[in-house]
């Protein structure tokens, strides 16, 4: 084994602390301009006169800038300098804050929202600076807070949101401007607290390499997220899902000929870093589902429906919500701890079980505010605890070199997750609708389809029990630290991080 990078100069606590405190400030603005739009799609419907069709492009071009962005910046901080990179996306979501808060059309405030979704690279360069900056006993902690502001941030933007269109005159456009306040705040704790980058690999950029996986991202995203509009049976949803198929092969060949590739497949099928990729699928999945499925829940007119709790949009996100978005952030720095002290494949099989117990409660018992309350929480608590571990699982399996562009693809998978997510819980809602309604009622979905959505849920999350148990089995048991995945930055990807005693 390679000797460990050198120490941090960050010996100072103090240091170390406001590191942190910039790093997750940056990455809770990058979750919350994910579910940003969630509640006021229909807001943006009536004020730019588009149709369903068109106003969902809202969300699914950040997902998509997303997909294409992420792994290319994530390379290309690896390789010229993590902080300068960061700031720069930082001014870049600044810059689509703002396209997005003064647009008049349809058009332009998809061209804010495509350049706030390449912010989204802000979380695996944040991750790859910890790795830096921190002393290595410190640093499962440090990455399951910036981790668990995720979760937190998704759920703070649906609240504000809410919060912020709540009147009678509301207006969706002061969701944008409250984005730009908190991207400029991220830019300057950035720019003021981050230091400047140590580690530089250099070389050249595979372009071919991100072009190529941006096509496939983009192939096989677009269906899951339009999907629903354009039919799951239709000739454009099919020929993409094939079309991403072929490019995903045409990829493969692409980064096993490249002298320099973007993404080094041995690095990407190395078990534990496919396993943390697929958790991140199947966690970014129970996220989306719970958001979702709770929010139309809750807002479901009783007297029609015979269930829900006619709930508005901010009862929705204040009360039914918010909780588990602040327990999602208070559960992180545990999670670290259980990271720290028994490994991340601990972590992640607790996630699964208090996942796997939370929707199943929700799916027997959702007539109830306790209920639904209760079991938001400890999907907070699950989904900050798998956010904790996966980090840990990927810093433990790669080079130092490759931190950035490894954590940028399960950025990905966690975004992957929460669209496919999305899609399931629009899916199901629309195709179980209750048959007899008053004439003029609009169509409400059936007390079945948030029974399903839950099982759903429950299954997804029992799935990732099955991967930290088997899939994470060797050289990630009870008690692997992080100290031996920072001892083993020069690791080659094939081989399994040493055991190491945990440091006093």
């Amino acid at each position: 084994m390679s000797p460990a990078a050198p120490p941090s100069p960050a010996a100072d606590p103090r240091r170390e602390t406001v590191v942190v405190f910039a790093l997750s400030l940056a990455a809770m603005v990058v979750s919350m301009m994910q579910t940003l739009p969630v509640p006021i799609l229909g807001l943006i419907r009536a004020d730019l006169g588009t149709s369903t069709a068109g106003v969902s492009w809202v969300t699914t071009a950040t997902l998509l800038s997303a997909a294409v962005f992420t792994p290319l910046l994530g390379r290309f901080g690896d390789q010229h300098g993590k902080k300068p990179t960061l700031v720069a996306v930082l001014g870049v979501m600044v810059v689509g804050s703002v396209i997005a808060a003064v647009a008049s059309s349809l058009p332009l405030l998809i061209l804010g929202r495509v350049l706030q979704g390449a912010a989204t690279a802000i979380f695996p360069l944040a991750l790859s600076v910890l790795r830096e900056e921190v002393r290595p006993q410190k640093l499962p902690g440090a990455m399951a807070l910036v981790s668990g502001t995720l979760a937190f941030g998704s759920g703070l933007a649906l609240v504000a949101t809410g919060l912020l269109t709540s009147g009678s005159d509301a207006d969706y456009r002061n969701a944008f401007w409250m984005a730009t306040g908190f991207a400029v705040i991220a830019l300057v704790a950035v720019a003021a607290l981050v230091p400047a980058t140590r580690h530089k690999t250099g070389g050249r950029t595979d372009f071919l390499g991100a072009l190529t996986l941006g096509i496939t991202l983009l192939l096989l995203l677009l269906p899951i997220s339009q999907g629903h509009e354009w039919g799951w049976d239709s000739a454009r949803t099919l020929g993409s899902f094939a079309g991403a198929a072929v490019m995903t092969a045409v990829w493969v060949l692409t980064e096993l000929k490249v002298r320099e590739p973007l993404v080094d497949m041995r690095m990407f099928v190395h078990r534990p870093v496919l396993m943390a990729n697929l958790a991140g699928i199947l966690v970014g999945f129970g996220m989306f589902a719970n958001f979702l499925g709770v929010s139309y829940l809750v807002q479901m007119p009783e007297a029609l429906t015979g269930y829900g709790f006619d709930a508005s949009i901010l009862r929705a996100s204040v009360q039914f919500l918010l909780p588990g978005a602040i327990v999602s952030l208070l559960a992180s720095p545990i999670g670290g701890q259980l990271v720290r002290h028994r490994g991340p494949r601990t972590a992640l099989v607790l996630s699964a079980a208090l996942g796997t117990l939370a929707f199943g409660w929700l799916a027997l018992d959702h007539g109830h505010t306790v209920s639904v309350i209760g079991a938001g929480v400890v999907v907070g608590a699950a989904v900050s605890f798998g956010y904790a571990a996966m980090p840990a699982v990927i810093m433990a399996s790669v080079p130092h070199h490759q931190s950035g562009i490894a954590n940028g693809i399960n950025s990905i998978s966690r975004s992957t997750g929460s669209a496919i997510g999305s899609a399931v819980v629009t899916t199901i809602l629309a195709s179980k609708t209750i048959e007899h309604l008053p004439a003029g009622a609009p169509v409400l979905p059936a007390e079945s389809g948030f029974t399903l959505t839950f099982w759903i849920g429950a299954g997804a999350f029992a799935l990732v029990a099955v991967i930290g148990r088997l899939g994470l089995r060797a050289g990630h048991g009870p008690r692997t630290t992080m100290t031996a995945g920072a001892a083993a930055s020069d690791t080659a990807p094939g081989a399994a991080p040493a055991k190491v005693a945990e440091p006093a």
